[in-house]
């Protein structure tokens, strides 16, 4: 087996198993920004490794010739071309052992005849490979499609949202910068984009006092200034498309719950964090806080979430140490580039 695969191989069972210790773990709480770094790298360093993996496996013995002078990507491209075209061949043998093996195989057919154990072997072997090469291309078009559609689908819902604030929203003295929207259950939520928006419910302008709407506006403008839509848009995408997978899941919660805990940290620079706390629980315990489509809501999480950030606002857990993020970040940066690496290594 090639070095490249077994290291392909390896990274892409490894993330699984990292992914669920990741979601379980505490510290990602002291340090979100680290936590959504690693989590972002688990997921793009699964995908090319899982999707190399099985291109190179489905290589490995099926271009003749090829072996060991390529790195694995172009060989692949090559096969596969090659596949199309009909012209796929396996590897002839090569090495000191290349006399006996050959002398063994034709010991094999002439026990044997062209149909015995060795030729059906080396047949499903055949086909096994050639089945692996085109799962790596079918999962790569399906990963590719998945985050495609989720653009596109984001983007319609915004365009949609943003029509619909055109007509039926206001703006507010009490909330400068917000478009109110006459609604009496209490939300509050952005619509990011290049046309971005603030949007208040007049339930929440009931709801809650000056001090707490303008931490809430804190927040929401952390959620824009920092793009944290763009972070959430491949978890949405695949766990819309794995909703079976518990890891899908868990990294969807996970990381959802670290973009809110970073523009908690944010609006806490500009307001008293009790402020932005009391607005929480208060926007929480009347049922509100859900946003449409593509948008995202100040208090849009879990009960159980929702009391996890109160309770780090009112007692804010101490920062990671240094060499801490640096070794998180070492090992995220390691998670794509080992994968990437391997692609280039030669079979």
């Amino acid at each position: 087996m090639p070095v490249a695969v077994i290291v392909l191989g390896a990274v892409a069972i490894g993330c699984v198993p990292a992914a669920h210790l990741l979601a379980s773990a505490q510290w990602p709480r002291r340090s979100p920004a680290v936590a959504i770094a690693l989590w972002q790298a688990l997921g793009l360093g699964w995908g090319v490794a899982t999707v190399g993996a099985l291109a190179g496996f489905g290589v490995a013995g099926l271009e003749a010739g090829q072996a060991g002078r390529r790195p694995l990507l172009t060989t692949g491209v090559s096969t596969l071309a090659r596949t199309s075209r009909g012209g796929v061949t396996t590897a002839p043998r090569s090495g000191p052992g290349a006399s006996v093996a050959t002398a063994t195989e034709r010991a094999a057919r002439e026990l044997f005849g062209s149909a015995g154990p060795a030729a059906r072997f080396s047949n499903a072997m055949y086909d096994l490979r050639l089945v692996s090469l085109m799962a790596s291309v079918l999962l790569l078009a399906v990963l590719c499609w998945i985050l495609l559609a989720a653009v596109q689908g984001v983007l319609r819902a915004r365009h949609r949202q943003m029509a619909l604030l055109k007509l039926l929203a206001h703006g507010d003295p009490k909330v400068p910068g917000a478009l109110v929207v006459d609604h009496p259950a209490a939300t509050a939520y952005c619509v990011p984009g290049l046309r971005s928006a603030i949007v208040i419910s007049a339930g929440t302008l009931n709801l809650l006092d000056q001090a707490e709407l303008a931490a809430v506006l804190e927040h929401e403008r952390a959620h824009l200034r920092a793009r944290h839509d763009l972070v959430l848009l491949p978890f949405t995408a695949l766990l819309r498309a794995f909703r079976w997978s518990a890891t899908a899941r868990e990294a969807n919660r996970a990381v959802s719950l670290l973009v809110e805990m970073m523009a908690d940290d944010r609006a806490r620079r500009h307001r008293p964090a009790r402020e932005l706390a009391t607005a929480l629980l208060r926007v929480g315990v009347s049922g509100g806080g859900q946003a449409p489509t593509g948008a995202l809501a100040a208090a849009d999480q879990p009960g159980g979430d929702l009391a996890a950030r109160v309770t780090r606002l009112l007692r804010p857990p101490p920062d990671l140490p240094l060499y801490s993020a640096v070794l998180l970040c070492s090992v995220a940066a390691l998670v794509v580039i080992a994968p990437t690496a391997a692609m280039l290594l030669p079979l």
